[in-house]
């Protein structure tokens, strides 16, 4: 338990968490505003990829992170929890990456399954890991606000997608990134599964 007295002493009064007390905008009653489709990409995961912590569905620890299509863009909105504090007033710097990884990631699935001419819902989603992700921080990112991650393929060779993204808050754009996504084979699950049994009978 995170105790508001030790917060106050430290500077952190903004930071007043109890287990019925929380500062954060409702992100229910955001999530009604946005005139977005839904269900979202990453609800498309199969069950054995839906347990990332940044945006598996069926992570309850998690971000449980979503994203939608938006014309060419891929969206997402979050909202950061008082304990992803980095500065005082700021969220930190590894809930960005976490963010633009697993947005980046789903829009990169979204945008083949899209280019391939196959519709969500109807045809197997593929999923995608990280190749690599650079991110420019431009401004610290206030942890009061709604944070917007905006994502756009850029290129789709073979198993490789290429998606830029910025993230902003009120706005205001406080990083960007780029991330190489490559396509996991179909059979990794199968093959992982085996080396698992295998491992278990020695």
């Amino acid at each position: 338990m995170i105790h508001v007295n030790r917060f106050e002493k430290e500077g952190f009064k903004h930071l007043k968490i109890t287990p019925d007390d929380n500062p954060v905008p409702d992100p229910i009653a955001a999530e009604k505003e946005k005139p977005m489709e839904d269900p979202y990409i990453q609800y498309y995961y199969p069950d054995d990829f839906a347990i990332c912590y940044g945006c598996g569905r069926l992570n309850e620890h998690g971000h449980q992170l979503k994203s939608y299509w938006e014309g060419e863009e891929c969206v997402c909105r979050f909202f950061p929890k008082p304990y992803h504090t980095g500065a005082q007033n700021f969220v930190y710097g590894g809930l960005v990456a976490s963010l633009m990884d697993c947005h980046g990631a789903g829009t990169a699935a979204a945008a083949r399954h899209r280019q391939d001419g196959k519709t969500l819902g109807k045809e197997p989603l593929a999923r995608f890991v990280t190749a690599s992700l650079k991110i420019d921080y431009l401004r610290p990112v206030p942890i009061d606000g709604q944070i917007v991650v905006r994502g756009t393929a850029d290129d789709i060779k073979g198993r490789k997608v290429t998606v830029s993204m910025t993230l902003t808050v009120d706005d205001e754009v406080c990083a960007r990134g780029t991330l190489v996504a490559v396509q996991i084979p179909d059979d990794y699950v199968a093959k992982f599964n085996q080396k698992g049994s295998a491992a278990d009978t020695r």
